[in-house]
């Protein structure tokens, strides 16, 4: 029995002794960071001028260089996954079937999109489009037209003959061999569509919408253009309010040039960050709209945490003291939010990610991050320090004059002594020294009103009440979260490819885009049973196809299809493709002689379209998997293909891909990185919030009509940092406190990360409002999934978390300590309700 026992003894104080080592190197790593940032700010306020003038001079000398930038001109290569079966499938096509063959059929941008103008023509009256006055004005040379693909909103007759349409579509293929030609070409489009509104300014009777090849890369980039405008509104908002959170009635102690200040090193990092982009080759494109967002909620909530932290330190220190004390309590905590930024936008720039427009954003935080955390070192440490030197000397914050006495302000005019109102060292006793800032006004609103509201106990019922009504409205969100590859959800609004996208859902969407069917190799086709089997493949689909068509010229001459190969051969060629009304099936078949001059079909091709209630992308994507599948386990091997493929095929996995991966990462980082916090449950909390806040913000956006695209899974992968940066330095203060009840330290933690909090969040807030009023899809996604992130974590910071840690781990039970050696019980801080009263009190019970 003694054996057992001290095995188990041996065990826990093995595990005791394993736990306290752990946690003694957690001390001594947390302690020698903050030590290094202590020594680091030091040396930064020993040396402010050099640190405050090299970011300036490197932004200018980087940043000039981006007045040269160029833009992406290739959607495709921007948007399309970058692997896809379909660009394979693509190649393979052009190969057999060159577009010069096909360049005057209706069906050549089957292969690649080239060049070419398009327009759909309707009617105001919704008139019968195929009647003689309109065929007369549009069709004049009684070309056949093709339902599903010329004609929209059509009705048949019993024998699927076309009754009447209201819409045609016509499109005008260009060639463009050489850039000379391209050149030639894009010049047409763009006189094509100046031709086609003019046109109907001139005729009344019909609607058209025109398109061209280049559209989509136009209204893409029309984004930047028309935001322009409305950014700048918001920067403005955005320096104001920095300047009036910063400031307070004391004149000495207000900082108002320390917000400015803060913008200024974020607007540096940036214009860094965009001129060594465009040094080392990279192009500008719309997506970059979010850069500056992302770099305005991580830099100003660094600068304004500073700015909390300055204020934390004694006024008797010297401003090098100071400094080094603001960065030994701010930057350890700023330097892992910013590994955290550059973990997880790492990956997201690496090659793991499939479209390249989310790698190339990804790439480029990264740069602007980085930058951004060295500015907020150098520059705004240093402006930091020079600020420090004019408060230390009593000069006005703004101003820089010398702030005179109370008794020489008596004489003065009121206007004058309300403009230099401050409070003196010497006029201030030792129990208001720590009160000096609590005039400020956010503070005095935190530290007076809202801690003891939120921890009221009449309140936490309702939070957790609103806190499952937010869960229940997200899980509904989020089931019903579908991925988006509409390519007009990143163009600006009034532009033509929203309008033509909109009158083709509306009078094609009926029938799916023509599928080509491409048969790749030689097979039987004078064999009976190829035969059955290729109509079966097609079979449920409109088919546009030679094969069909000469089988039923051959039962028209009452000529069976079971013919010798020969005999099935020479039919074809010398008399079905000499028909006039069959000779455009010539560019559909591809010969072949072999040695003994025997002719062989080696590949050919057809089209398809599928009818159906409303085309989708993801019945689409659905119906091209299904044909794919098909041609795996058929006997023909065959391959189908549609442009849009390109953008379709693999979008659903290549556009999660960045945010899982980011997500892994950022979970990896957080566990490795439980050694460099004071205690690994801070690590745990954060986790469970950012799951909260992502789950939160995924189930509203969709709620909000916003999919799953590229735009949004880059916010997503933001909100992740977003929500640490907000969330962490109050979970560490909490965690971290020892003694008092959990209601005190949450009351603390807010009082001493709060303001900065706010601070960052108003500013935020305000700059990202004008976003909204821009006329673009692209800016609407951006603004709604920051705007959700923004707002989620502020409801998490100042409500979800200071009422759930109020009764959850970890405890604060005070520590027994021997204070003398009749070994007097502790002072335990107890929570008390008085029952007399509705206030819930911190009262101390001595025992």
């Amino acid at each position: 029995m003694v054996l057992p026992r001290l095995r188990e003894s041996f065990r826990s104080h093995l595990a005791l002794l394993s736990s306290l080592c752990t946690r003694m190197l957690r001390q001594v790593l947390h302690r020698g960071l903050r030590t290094s940032f202590s020594r680091l700010g030091h040396f930064i306020a020993s040396h402010p001028v050099f640190f405050a003038s090299a970011p300036v001079l490197i932004s200018i000398l980087l940043g000039a260089s981006f007045s040269r930038y160029q833009i992406e001109e290739s959607v495709e290569y921007l948007l399309a996954p970058k692997h896809s079966l379909a660009k394979i499938e693509r190649n393979l096509v052009n190969s057999l079937f060159p577009v010069n063959r096909s360049k005057h059929r209706l069906y050549s941008d089957l292969q690649t999109p080239g060049r070419y103008g398009r327009v759909i023509i309707t009617s105001f009256r919704k008139a019968n489009m195929l009647d003689q006055h309109h065929t007369d004005l549009i069709l004049k040379d009684g070309r056949e037209a093709y339902n599903g693909h010329q004609l929209g909103g059509v009705t048949v007759h019993s024998k699927d003959r076309v009754k009447s349409a209201e819409a045609i579509q016509l499109t005008y293929y260009l060639q463009a061999i050489n850039s000379l030609n391209d050149m030639v070409a894009e010049k047409w489009e763009s006189i094509f569509c100046d031709t086609v509104e003019l046109f109907q300014k001139s005729n009344r009777k019909v609607k058209m919408y025109p398109f061209t090849s280049s559209s989509l890369r136009e209204d893409f980039q029309k984004t930047s253009r028309v935001s322009e405008r409305y950014l700048t509104t918001g920067l403005v908002l955005v320096v104001t309010l920095a300047i009036l959170c910063c400031s307070m009635q004391d004149c000495v102690r207000s900082k108002p040039w320390l917000g400015l200040l803060g913008l200024l090193t974020v607007s540096l990092a940036t214009l860094t960050a965009a001129g060594i982009i465009n040094l080392t080759g990279g192009k500008y494109n719309s997506t970059f709209l979010g850069i500056p967002f992302i770099m305005l909620g991580h830099g100003l909530y660094g600068t304004f945490e500073m700015l909390s932290s300055w204020r934390k330190t004694r006024e008797d220190q010297h401003v090098k003291e100071r400094t080094a004390a603001v960065f030994a309590d701010s930057m350890l905590s700023f330097s892992l939010t910013t590994a955290m930024y550059l973990v997880t936008f790492g990956i997201g720039a690496s090659p793991f990610t499939n479209i390249e427009a989310a790698r190339i954003f990804c790439c480029n935080s990264c740069i602007a991050i980085f930058f951004n955390y060295l500015y907020v070192l150098s520059f705004y440490g240093s402006s930091l320090v020079f600020t420090g030197y004019i408060e230390n000397n009593y000069q006005h914050s703004i101003f820089c004059r010398k702030v005179p006495k109370p008794e020489v302000l008596q004489e003065k005019p009121a206007w004058y002594r309300f403009l230099l109102t401050a409070k003196f060292s010497e006029d201030t006793t030792d129990s208001e020294e720590t009160n000096t800032y609590e005039s400020h006004l956010l503070v005095c609103f935190l530290k007076r009103y809202y801690c003891d509201w939120i921890t009221n106990t009449y309140v936490k019922p309702f939070v957790v009440l609103f806190y499952l009504i937010y869960i229940s409205f997200a899980l509904m969100g989020y089931l019903q979260v579908n991925e988006g590859s509409d390519l007009s959800n990143i163009v600006a609004t009034a532009t033509r490819t929203i309008e033509y996208t909109t009158a083709q859902q509306k009078y094609f969407s009926n029938y799916s885009p023509v599928i080509g069917f491409y048969i790749y190799e030689s097979i039987e086709y004078w064999n009976t049973s190829v035969q059955e089997d290729v109509l079966e493949y097609t079979k449920g689909f409109v088919r546009i196809s030679w094969f069909e068509s000469y089988l039923n010229y051959l039962r028209k001459l009452n000529i069976s299809t079971g013919l010798p190969k020969k005999n099935f051969t020479d039919m074809l060629r010398n008399s079905f493709l000499k028909a006039p009304q069959y000779a455009h099936f010539s560019e559909d078949i591809i010969f072949s002689k072999k040695y003994n001059n025997e002719v062989d079909v080696v590949a050919s091709r057809m089209f398809l379209v599928a009818k159906t209630m409303e085309t989708k992308r993801e019945e689409l994507y659905d119906l091209l998997e299904t044909l794919r599948k098909l041609s795996l386990t058929s006997k023909v091997k065959f391959i189908v293909f549609n442009p849009s493929f390109v953008y379709m095929d693999r979008y659903a996995s290549s556009v999660g891909a960045p945010l899982q991966n980011s997500c892994i990462s950022a979970l990896f980082l957080l566990f490795f990185s439980a050694f460099l916090v004071a205690d690994s449950l801070i690590n745990v909390w954060l986790t469970l919030t950012v799951a909260s806040v992502e789950f939160g913000v995924i189930g509203f956006m969709t709620l909000w009509k916003v999919e799953l695209d590229c735009i949004s899974v880059l916010c997503l992968i933001y909100g992740i940092n977003y929500t640490i940066d907000n969330c962490a330095p109050l979970l560490s203060t909490f965690i971290l406190g020892k003694d008092f009840t959990r209601t005190k330290w949450v009351k603390n933690a807010l009082e001493v990360h709060g303001v900065a909090i706010l601070q960052s969040y108003l500013c935020y807030i305000v700059g990202l409002i004008p976003l909204a009023a821009v006329p673009s899809n692209l800016t609407r996604t951006l603004f709604r999934c920051l705007f959700l992130i923004a707002l989620v974590t502020f409801f998490h910071c100042f409500a979800i978390l200071p009422v759930i840690l109020t009764f959850v781990p970890p405890s604060k039970k005070k520590r027994k300590e021997k204070k003398n050696p009749e070994n007097r019980e502790e002072i335990e801080c107890v929570e008390m309700v008085d029952m007399d009263s509705t206030r819930v009190v911190d009262q101390i019970t001595t025992v």
